[in-house]
């Protein structure tokens, strides 16, 4: 099947669309929700404002009256003071090939208008702590993410290319950090080995672009991408804009692309799910040969794919994710380039029942997530486990003369923010906590219980 438009981080190229059928895309006349969406948009917003239950925003049943859907089940507003809920599922920071620091591109979505940012990097997840620092300031969810890069290596070599990967995790964080930290470590390091290749390839084809000049774009431990190359020849004025660049020289296969040290596609799926995240195809349209990845990923364990953009939704692989029973969803892939190719933060719009089926999914995964990662900590109470788990919480940093002093009272405050009421009288949830109380930790030769103040 033929890609229907390149949204990898390259050209930001779109399908040119009928300018007829724009207005329909958009939605159409607007109706009330059923009561399908109706139970849908109430089970989202409990979700997204469970630190803020009485807040005006939640849904109650008076405010429920006064929300209508377009044609597409796309949730609108009517009323004043009544906040639409915009899930943005892909963007990018400085920490990978974004143009814009975590807190600047959480100010940004905020602006925006939404309510729920997935941080979704390039093998990287650095950029999260600081993103739901500023997201507290402004009452946005932070999903933890990462985009990682992969390779689909088929028996026929002709058929091989790069596939990108979402995943999505609790608040928590990945479950056995320390095997995903690796799988993401080792590519970063290809990252850096696979530039170098693309300068010296550029080079040879009389183009002298210094290495020095990419690195100093990407940024001081920023492992370089093909967009910091693509920076650096703009720059030194060998092409007119990054389209030109991916264009002529860094398209996949073209005269100066690199492989890096990407794991198989099966592989880094396989991980996601066995760390508590969900595993997403990031922009299948950019794909040669869309079929037979979907189909193997699938097997493997892959949750969803990419089927929303901004210019509306992709039927062809809309089609393709109802065949292998696939979450469908969307980002707007921002990276903050600004000018007219590029989709803004929020601009996807995801249908109520698509949230809600996303969440439906996702909860469970992260639920049994949060529980094996508290676990994990009561059976060693350490300043370390304490800490990875502030990283990802909303929370924020948890400063006390000694964090293990208090960590059963934090988790505590965090659960409720994490998990509705039914999630956390859950009996596993319940054992966890119970182990929590009876944790200790060794001060001094003391042992010292872990909620003790």
């Amino acid at each position: 099947m033929v890609g229907l438009g390149d949204n990898n981080n390259n050209s930001g190229s779109k399908p040119k669309d009928n300018k007829k059928n724009k207005k329909k895309k958009r939605g159409g006349s607007k109706r009330k929700m059923t009561a399908e969406q109706t139970s849908a948009f109430k089970s989202v917003t409990e979700w997204v404002y469970l630190d803020r239950p009485n807040s005006s925003s939640s849904s109650s049943t008076a405010a429920l009256s006064s929300w209508v859907v377009d044609d597409f089940g796309v949730q609108k507003s009517l009323g004043r003071g009544m906040e639409k809920v915009v899930f943005e599922l892909h963007s990018h920071s400085k920490h990978s090939d974004g143009f814009l620091s975590p807190t600047k591109l959480v100010e940004r979505a905020h602006g925006r208008g939404v309510k729920v940012l997935a941080l979704t990097d390039h093998d990287t997840m650095s950029g999260i702590t600081e993103a739901v620092e500023t997201a507290r300031r402004f009452g946005i969810k932070i999903i933890p993410g990462v985009e990682i890069s992969t390779i689909f290596s088929p028996r026929n070599p002709e058929m091989e290319e790069p596939v990108h990967i979402l995943a999505y995790y609790s608040s928590c964080g990945p479950m056995r950090y320390e095997e995903l930290e690796k799988l993401l470590a080792n590519i970063r390091e290809g990252r850096y080995l696979r530039a170098k290749d693309m300068v010296l390839k550029l080079n040879k084809l009389k183009l002298p672009l210094k290495w020095e000049h990419v690195a100093k774009i990407a940024g001081k431990g920023v492992a370089p991408g093909r967009l910091h190359v693509a920076r650096a020849m703009v720059e030194a004025g060998y092409v007119e804009n990054l389209k030109q660049a991916f264009a002529r020289y860094l398209y996949d296969g073209g005269p100066a692309y690199s492989t890096g040290s990407e794991p198989l596609a099966e592989e880094a799926v396989r991980l996601i799910c066995e760390t508590g995240g969900l595993a997403v195809l990031a922009h299948p349209w950019a794909l040669k040969n869309p079929i037979p990845i979907i189909r193997q990923l699938k097997d493997a364990g892959l949750h969803g794919m990419e089927v929303y953009r901004s210019d509306g939704r992709l039927a062809a692989f809309s089609d393709l994710a109802d065949t292998y029973g696939l979450l469908k969803l969307g980002g707007s892939d921002y990276h903050g380039k600004g000018g007219n190719g590029e989709s803004e933060l929020g601009s996807v719009n995801l249908p109520v029942l698509v949230l809600h089926e996303f969440l439906k999914v996702a909860r469970p995964i992260w639920c049994g997530a949060i529980k094996d990662i508290l676990e994990n900590y009561a059976t060693e109470p350490s300043d370390l486990n304490l800490a990875r788990i502030a990283s990802f919480s909303r929370m924020g940093s948890f400063k006390v003369s000694s964090p293990l002093s208090c960590g059963k009272d934090w988790i505590d405050q965090c659960l409720l923010s994490w998990l509705t009421a039914e999630e956390r009288q859950n009996a596993d949830f319940e054992a966890v906590m119970l182990k929590l109380s009876l944790a200790s930790v060794d001060l001094g030769g003391v042992q010292v219980p872990i909620e003790t103040k």
